[in-house]
């Protein structure tokens, strides 16, 4: 090391004030993280040393006090003072031994190569503080390759310090525009031109979830996945079983757009390119399978080191196929979060759906929409409006800074609107595909990232409400207190609540939301005869050999993501239960499905999974509930069979499980059974003879004990569960099946609604309580309140 050189293998992340953060977190890996298998390309920084000895021989130092001051005494605009400060640094001369440190340097990491490709990156010695992250504030530069391109590089980096977006961050952040300095990592290139690169947090990074990696990635260099100018592929892998080699925990693989890629430009001023990525690639994964698992193991390692959260960038070289980590910086958002608290919001009313894209953050917001085509138009920009753009790079900070909610056409979750307007805490939609056609401008808009990680712009001022929730008071309860969960894209959003898992997970929305095709009109795609319906199915399901495949899949990664969220506390999966006019609703369903006077207690259920005409059909779902607790890992999954009318059907039910290799007590599954019928409470000794527990529908249970259509508008007085015969049902079924040492659930509405309904269960001895999200407080509460008296 001399005074203006550091070589990455030389720095800790210690060395801040020396390299910058960027820096010194490279170093820190280098030194540390080999032993591990994480790869780093060789690199050095150029110190901050280096960079005062710039502003000395150029004499900058007063010069760049006095055009600041006038921003600081609001003299002058920030574009005037940021274009006359970076001209100032611009025509500056790199001092002789800073150059000589500089290129001696670069020769050296040369190697059999005179003149390497490198990246110049700039690394702000404030950089990544908890309190300020400096995400984009500086530039990078790309592919550069010779003496005089080095040199030029660094002092453009040195002058980025004095971007307009940069100074301001500065102001806003309390630091002194003198007291931070920069410095420059200069780092061999991977050619990811020729593959592929992006990002990678140890997070999920919109709710705080700690136990996924987060993956982002597209063709080419990364920059397009940082600067969000194309919607990324991404994938989520779960890390508590990552240590296992025969598991494969990805939770979710998203195919993007990936409409364009950067690579090395042939000939030409700029370094590199924008092309257009084949048909090929859009249809394509970045990364396959041992890829994926391979870079979460190294963003789990970086973590446990670092001892928090980590935001990280990769890149794979297409030349050697190898891996690479090319930076790595604590999280800065979600990591100072309070964890006592939870923030919700909630859309009171629905308006109509304008359009769609991935949500950041969970909150919601309203105004008129602004229509910005640059961030040049700063001036055009009312406060609190809702900023609707193409993409944004650092340089919208400013407006992003009034905006009260954001949607771009491209981007993906870890690109620079979604980093920004994370930390801002604003709701954005990213990748929306077509919001600068479809918005006009003025028009009032409400934006919801309330409602999944699918967020939705609905036309009008839509009332909403919010509440913070204190989780730090809540009681603990003999009784367990779990949720009814239904969407994976939800699923995260609640990890924080101390439940006791999950009792009742509906598998109908997936199929309904995220699948779509009815399962035989995939396992029997070829007696298929409407072509529209084919033409249909093939769509969606591009890019898998075998369409059966395309619902296994979905089913599987979708149960494990809920499971995930949730692990190792056990959640309950209920197989499909679908009525035969809902199934018919599905693309391809009315070819298979009966018409019904009476679906609710027609071909539903258990019976179903036994009969020629749907077994090929419950197939897939046996085969996908495999795929989620045997490849994926999710064993804290539990299955739940409902409307299982006789025992005689349990038994055709469980034989059909075991063909599929689903069998009671192999690898620890455990089968439960729906008591929603007054057969299940009648034959509950016998019942639990064949399950490992109980979970009561009330709903149906209500229905056929009372002999009510629940759907009836007049016989909704009628309907209660509160009614005692359905409750001597429920204290009969908890004492047999006591008798039997079988847990008893329920997840049901009612003990949401009335509380002196969940004080009778808990006096009953009910195993566990399951209640939506949003009740469980109130019910825990209640619960606790019913034990103690």
């Amino acid at each position: 090391m001399t005074d203006h050189i550091a070589w990455f293998s030389e720095l800790e992340r210690g060395d801040v004030a020396r390299v910058g953060g960027k820096n010194a977190s490279l170093g820190e890996l280098v030194q540390n993280m080999a032993a591990a298998g994480v790869r780093v390309p060789n690199g050095f920084a150029v110190t901050a040393d280096a960079y005062h000895a710039f502003l000395k021989a150029n004499a900058l130092v007063d010069k760049l006090k006095t055009e600041l001051a006038r921003y600081e005494k609001d003299q002058d605009s920030l574009a005037d003072v940021g274009k006359a400060v970076r001209a100032l640094m611009l025509q500056g001369e790199m001092p002789e031994d800073v150059r000589a440190a500089i290129l001696e340097a670069y020769h050296k990491l040369a190697e059999d190569d005179a003149a390497p490709s490198v990246a110049a990156r700039s690394s702000a010695t404030a950089e990544d503080l908890p309190e300020a992250s400096f995400a984009g504030q500086l530039e990078t530069y790309l592919n550069v390759r010779g003496d005089d391109a080095l040199i030029d590089a660094c002092r453009k980096c040195f002058a980025s310090l004095y971007t307009d977006r940069a100074i301001s961050y500065r102001r806003n952040h309390g630091f002194g525009q003198l007291d931070v300095a920069v410095s420059v990592g200069v780092q061999r290139m991977a050619r990811s031109d020729k593959a592929s690169s992006g990002v990678m947090f140890s997070l999920d990074t919109d709710s705080g979830f700690p136990d996924v990696v987060l993956i982002n990635g597209a063709w080419g260099l990364g920059e397009t996945v940082v600067q969000g100018m194309v919607d990324p592929d991404e994938f989520e892998i779960f890390k508590p079983l990552l240590d296992n080699d025969k598991l494969a925990p990805i939770l979710r693989r998203k195919c993007g757009a990936k409409e364009q890629k950067l690579i090395y430009a042939e000939g030409g001023e700029r370094p590199v390119a924008l092309k257009e990525t084949s048909d090929d690639e859009r249809r394509g994964f970045v990364l396959d399978d041992d890829e994926i698992l391979t870079l979460a193991r190294w963003a789990a390692r970086i973590e446990d080191h670092y001892g928090q959260p980590m935001d990280m960038e990769w890149a794979k070289d297409g030349e050697t196929g190898e891996l690479f980590i090319v930076q790595a910086r604590p999280e800065t958002v979600q990591s100072r979060h309070a964890a006592g608290a939870l923030k919700t919001y909630r859309l009171k009313s629905k308006g109509k759906r304008l359009l769609e894209g991935a949500a950041i953050g969970d909150a919601i917001a309203n105004g008129k929409v602004c229509r910005l085509k640059s961030a040049e138009n700063i001036a055009d920009f009312e406060d609190g409006a809702v900023l609707v753009t193409e993409m944004t790079d650092p340089d919208w900070a400013p407006i992003m800074k009034k905006a009260a909610a954001i949607v771009t056409d491209h981007g993906g979750r870890t690109s620079h609107a979604a980093i920004v307007s994370r930390e801002l805490g604003l709701p954005a939609l990213v990748g929306a595909g077509n919001a600068t056609e479809r918005l006009k401008e003025g028009q009032e808009v409400t934006v919801s990232c309330a409602e999944g990680e699918t967020g939705y712009v609905y036309d009008g001022l839509l009332d909403f409400e919010e509440e913070e929730l204190d989780l730090s008071a809540t009681p603990d309860t003999k009784t367990h207190v779990m949720l009814n969960m239904a969407n994976p894209s939800a699923a995260f959003r609640w990890w924080r609540l101390p439940s006791d898992g999950v009792g009742l997970a509906r598998t109908e929305f997936i199929i309904n939301d995220f699948i779509k095709i009815h399962p035989l009109a995939l396992a029997r795609f070829e007696t298929l005869e409407d072509e529209g319906t084919r033409r249909e199915i093939e769509a969606l399901t591009e890019g898998y050999d075998d369409k059966k495949d395309y619902f296994i899949e979905r089913l599987a990664r979708g149960v494990a993501r809920i499971a995930a969220a949730h692990y190792p506390n056990p959640v309950i999966v209920r197989l499909s239960d679908f009525k035969t006019n809902e199934y018919a609703s599905l693309i391809g369903g009315k070819t298979f499905e009966p018409k019904e006077d009476n679906p609710m207690i027609g071909w539903r259920g258990a019976s179903r999974y036994y009969h020629e005409d749907y077994r090929d059909g419950f197939a897939l779902e046996c085969k996908a509930m495999r795929k989620a607790r045997e490849e994926l890992g999710l064993s804290n999954i539990k299955l739940m069979i409902p409307f299982c009318r006789t025992l005689e059907e349990a038994d055709k039910v469980l034989e059909e499980m075991a063909r599929h290799d689903l069998k009671r007590g192999k690898n620890g599954l455990e089968i439960y059974v729906m008591a929603e019928i007054p057969s299940n409470i009648v034959l509950a000794d016998q019942f639990a003879e064949r399950f490992d527990g109980f979970s009561i529908g009330s709903n149906d249970l209500t229905q056929l004990t009372l002999g009510i259509d629940r759907d009836s508008g007049r016989l909704r007085p009628v309907f209660d569960e509160r009614n005692d015969a359905v409750k001597t049902m429920i204290t009969s079924l908890i004492e047999k099946a006591r008798a039997k040492n079988v847990p008893v659930g329920i997840c049901g509405q009612a003990p949401s609604d009335y509380p002196e309904f969940t004080a009778f269960l808990v006096e009953k001895g009910i195993t566990s309580i399951s209640v939506n999200p949003d009740s469980f407080l109130k019910v825990k509460d209640t619960v606790a309140k019913a034990e103690k008296s």
